[in-house]
């Protein structure tokens, strides 16, 4: 076959279509680098505005790059001569067999709109959601993503996010740090609260309103538990309790006041005993 012949008969075709491919391939990438640029000055914008929580600038960073990136495969396929009508007709389409097929994502979508109508969790917040306890680090359209206090990254779905039980520990300002102390039966458990009170006294992380409370709680097996409830901002919860237990061993070891451990008393018969 000749060449010459096959050129002169496609050669405007071959040509016409590499330009097109070419154009497609430098409009996508182009395009996705303007979309990713876009949700970052989204997201830094965003954060500069002391009336915007940074929750929403993460979210609302992830609707533009979603959104800017729609806008680019449309008009990649619009270089290649595909109506715009006509594809979205086609986008309808297998947008309703793709949600068919996943429910899940498309949940997921619809969960991380309520999360920021109902704000349960925002960024920098100490949550325990699906199983996983950690701070929240990004909320997108898509998922949750959790720190755990190792440091590990956990991405939870924003539908089973929702779906179940947030215990939001960073939800108020302040929080109860409850502490039990047990105390020999044989020591005096008021000199034992009179020094909790003390240490309690001392520490200006402790609130006085509502007031400390420090009373005997139970009588165990082996100790007389002594419970504290202390009120303290959310952030000093975890150091006030290490400091208060460290503080309050140091004070009843100097002072003469200990703590029991359960023992277990083994009593043997007498072999004639038993045989009588």
């Amino acid at each position: 076959m000749d060449l010459q012949a096959i050129w002169d008969q496609y050669g405007e075709l071959i040509i016409s279509s590499a330009l097109n491919v070419i154009g497609a391939l430098l409009l996508l990438l182009i395009g996705l680098q303007i979309a990713g640029w876009l949700a970052d000055l989204v997201r830094r914008t965003a954060e500069k505005r002391e009336n915007v929580d940074n929750t929403l600038a993460g979210f609302f960073a992830s609707i533009v790059r979603w959104g800017v990136t729609a806008a680019v495969i449309i008009a990649v396929f619009g270089i290649f001569g595909i109506p715009v009508a006509s594809f979205a007709a086609v986008l309808g389409a297998l947008t309703l067999a793709i949600g068919l097929s996943m429910q899940g994502a498309l949940g997921n979508i619809a969960s991380g709109v309520m999360i920021m109508l109902f704000r349960p969790y925002k960024l920098g917040d100490y949550v325990d959601m699906a199983g996983v306890a950690g701070t929240v680090k990004d909320i997108n359209l898509f998922q949750t993503v959790l720190a755990t206090v190792d440091n590990v990254k956990i991405m939870i779905p924003n539908g089973q996010a929702i779906d179940g039980v947030i215990s939001n520990y960073s939800g108020y300002a302040i929080r109860r740090c409850d502490i039990t102390f047990g105390i020999d039966y044989d020591d005096d458990f008021e000199k034992a609260k009179g020094i909790l009170m003390e240490l309690v006294e001392a520490d200006e992380r402790i609130h006085k309103d509502p007031a400390p409370f420090i009373r005997v709680t139970n009588l165990g097996d082996s100790s007389v538990d002594i419970t504290c409830r202390l009120w303290c901002a959310a952030s000093d919860f975890w150091p006030l309790k290490f400091d208060m237990i460290e503080r309050a061993k140091t004070a009843f070891d100097a002072q003469g006041v200990s703590i029991p451990y359960p023992h277990t008393t083994i009593v043997k018969k007498d072999a004639a005993n038993d045989a009588a």
